[in-house]
């Protein structure tokens, strides 16, 4: 009956069981067996040579990707409702010591690569104007809406012309490559991505993320940049497990594919109350306060989005039985 978030998913058994099997005595840090498999399996995923490091939390891994781009007095291209922006609580100004988010536009929670020339275009080249120095998109976006490689790619475009970097925010990067169908190389690094926040905690993980380097020269930094914010776990076995277990098998994907699944089954009830395309899974509705007061008697736990809106999210974890009952409530209503 719980809509509200993934991050109030349990955690699936294939990560409780590495959490345990990793319970024996091992080097501190990331020095252990497990933190040092990770760059290989990450290669192999991404079919080129990657620098991983596992952070606790998504925001640290945007942090430590953008720190590594940006330096204090540069900008970050940002949609305007990013998640950097709204929900981090400033920890990018505050990892950069002070780099400041550049705002733009688009449909959907999507920048384009036009919209983001054309700002640039607008500043002047001096010091009296913040110069951007990176690009950060995320995908899935904040309304659930998914990037293309080819959408990917005209971005990538941009910042190689304009020498900038490109962080993808990939807090349901897993959902994103589920509705895409395509490869994690094709919706990053071959599209011009040179960092990724590569998100579990969403899709079955406990508290490990992983963030990805796909451009070695700002990968070298990052390990110091790490223990000086104090995310360097000293039991960081237990992290590495959990994102090698998800690797295994496709568990991560097979996972977004669940998610995915339920969110296109509300999707299907909701008709013309959907606000966005479903391709992930989040959903934005149109309900009143009656409508909203409605579904909550019957047990349904959501986020209110501003006046007249409400976002669902669907899990991993919740089979057709748990989708079903909120599906026919929707179409009801």
């Amino acid at each position: 009956m719980r809509f509200f978030s993934d991050n109030a998913a349990a955690v699936c058994p294939q990560v409780m069981d590495a959490i345990a099997a990793a319970n024996t005595l091992d080097t501190a840090y990331d020095g252990d067996a497990l933190s040092q498999q990770l760059d290989q399996r990450f290669s192999e995923l991404f079919a080129t040579r990657v620098r991983v490091l596992w952070v606790p939390t998504g925001t640290a891994a945007n942090c430590l990707a953008l720190t590594a781009m940006c330096p204090p007095h540069g900008g970050i291209l940002c949609h305007r409702e990013a998640h950097i922006q709204v929900d981090e609580g400033g920890a990018p100004e505050f990892y950069t010591h002070g780099a400041k988010l550049l705002l733009l536009d688009g449909e959907g929670a999507k920048l384009e690569a036009a919209t983001i020339d054309g700002y640039c275009s607008a500043i002047r080249d001096d010091v009296h104007q913040v110069q951007p120095h990176a690009i950060s998109i995320t995908n899935a976006s904040e309304y659930g809406r998914v990037y293309t490689p080819d959408e990917v790619a005209a971005i990538g475009r941009v910042a190689t012309r304009r020498k900038l970097g490109l962080h993808m925010d990939g807090a349901r990067f897993a959902n994103a490559v589920a509705h895409l169908g395509c490869s994690p190389a094709e919706a990053t690094w071959k599209a011009g991505v040179d960092a990724l926040s590569f998100g579990f905690v969403k899709n079955g993980g406990m508290n490990a993320e992983a963030l990805i380097f796909f451009n070695s020269e700002i990968a070298a930094a990052a390990p110091y940049r790490r223990k000086r914010a104090g995310l360097l776990a000293s039991k960081g076995r237990f992290l590495a497990a959990q994102l090698l277990a998800m690797l295994e098998d496709d568990v991560w994907l097979d996972n977004a594919r669940a998610a995915n699944a339920g969110a296109a089954e509300l999707a299907a009830a909701a008709g013309e109350r959907l606000m966005h395309p479903v391709e992930a899974n989040e959903l934005f509705l149109r309900l009143t306060a009656e409508e909203a007061a409605a579904l909550r008697e019957q047990g349904f736990d959501f986020y209110d989005w501003g006046t007249g809106a409400a976002r669902f999210v669907t899990a991993w974890d919740q089979s057709e039985a748990d989708i079903r009952p909120l599906a026919q409530a929707i179409a009801t209503l």
